[in-house]
């Protein structure tokens, strides 16, 4: 592995440090200061004349390591560096990949008669043997006669060639990192609009007089919900949210702006979803089969969806898209927060004190529950609703396969 360079290395660990401590919340937020990060760590990374991407490629995955090591439930920090890795293969190939030799696409008229160069007939055989399926009919095809051009010394023929490899290498290896931090922020300003590009599609969602139950509270549900009440008229039906109560938050934004709100408790969940025509929530991360990883006590809204055919929309960024199955053993999908959110310490501490030897009581206060995906309905990315049989589609698109298990 390849060390970052000592330049941005206080910055990696002072991130790690955040990380680690649960200092960075929030999946967009966690993404944001990822690419950053391996953005500055990149722009100073020094590249040798070969194997740029490969250098690039150790580098990143270095960093990337820890930073996911810090924290492992964090999905956003991986998926991140797998896109980041991604752009550094693409950018590779692009710059690598063989040209028809000869062929230039600007050329002066004066030096075409000193140049290598080849008829129109045979750039096209070469064009059609690109896109189609290797043979060697098609090779024997694609091969043109080129017109011998004027016989040169062999001393400056030797010199020029040194000189053009020599200028190739510096070209590629600065087009490289180049076209790499622009892919990245690219990345981020694909992040910084996640929210907007979502809300887009809701009136395509939300019809008139619809009642739209949630749970909980999230950035990405709150504009949804507002850029629908823009041009629609509907109630929202809020789960509370325990233990944290995030729905309480979000009942109140949604009422300052006008929009008829419901607060439930959770366990009034069945009670009260045979009443709504949608079922619309956030999402921490979607897995590789569509199964979703969500604030607990998602799963109870989307059985109870499934029993009364309520659609189960799920609100997810194309950054929460995480390569890996449910059952990896590398993927984390659980966290446990302090019991200090569900009950006083005081109120139960006779019964915690399992030092004495008595009876003794143990709070559980999970974070994610996991929804398999034959429970949604469909996914709203910032690139338009996806069923859930295609977020394979998405991964591919997205991922590099040699990425998707960063050990």
């Amino acid at each position: 592995m390849v060390a970052a360079m000592p330049d941005c290395q206080a910055s990696v660990d002072d991130f790690v440090t955040k990380l680690r401590r649960r200092q960075v919340e929030g999946s967009q937020n966690t993404a944001k200061q990822t690419a950053e990060l391996l953005r500055l760590v990149i722009s100073n990374q020094r590249l040798p004349n070969v194997g740029q991407a490969a250098v690039l490629i150790d580098v990143v995955k270095t960093v990337g390591l820890r930073m996911i090591a810090a924290n492992p439930i964090e999905l956003a920090v991986g998926n991140i560096v797998r896109r980041i890795l991604h752009i550094i293969r693409e950018e590779d190939v692009s710059l690598t990949s063989p040209a028809v030799p000869g062929v230039s696409v600007e050329s002066d008229d004066d030096e075409s008669d000193t140049k290598s160069s080849y008829s129109a007939a045979a750039v096209a055989a070469a064009n059609r043997s690109a896109l189609r399926a290797p043979s060697l009919h098609n090779l024997l095809e694609s091969i043109p006669d080129p017109v011998k051009a004027p016989e040169a010394p062999a001393a400056s023929v030797a010199d020029s060639e040194s000189r053009s490899r020599s200028g190739d290498r510096n070209s590629v290896s600065w087009k490289l990192k180049h076209n790499v931090i622009e892919g990245i922020s690219e990345l981020l300003q694909d992040l910084e609009n996640y929210h907007s590009q979502v809300a887009e599609q809701a009136i395509e969602h939300i019809h008139q007089n619809e009642v739209i139950l949630t749970l909980g509270r999230s950035r990405s549900l709150l504009q949804f919900l507002l850029e629908a009440k823009k041009k629609r008229s509907f109630q929202v039906v809020i789960a509370e949210g325990a233990p944290k109560y995030q729905g309480h938050i979000l009942s109140k934004e949604l009422a300052e702006k006008g929009l008829q709100t419901t607060v439930i408790t959770d366990s009034a969940i069945f009670a009260m979803i045979s009443r709504v025509n949608m079922v619309i929530v956030g999402a921490h991360a979607v897995m590789a089969n569509g199964g979703v990883l969500a604030p607990v006590g998602m799963h109870m809204v989307a059985l109870a969806a499934r029993r009364h055919a309520v659609p189960f929309v799920v609100l997810a960024g194309v950054h929460k898209l995480c390569p890996q199955y449910p059952h990896n053993p590398y993927t984390l999908l659980n966290d446990m927060k302090s019991p200090a959110e569900i009950v006083d310490f005081g109120e139960l501490s006779d019964c915690l004190d399992v030092g004495t030897g008595g009876q003794s009581t143990y709070v559980v206060n999970p974070t994610f529950d996991y929804i398999p995906p034959e429970l949604v309905s469909l996914f709203i990315t910032d690139t338009g609703g996806h069923n859930p049989s295609y977020v394979y589609r998405l991964i591919a698109e997205y991922y590099s396969p040699e990425d998707y298990v960063l050990q």
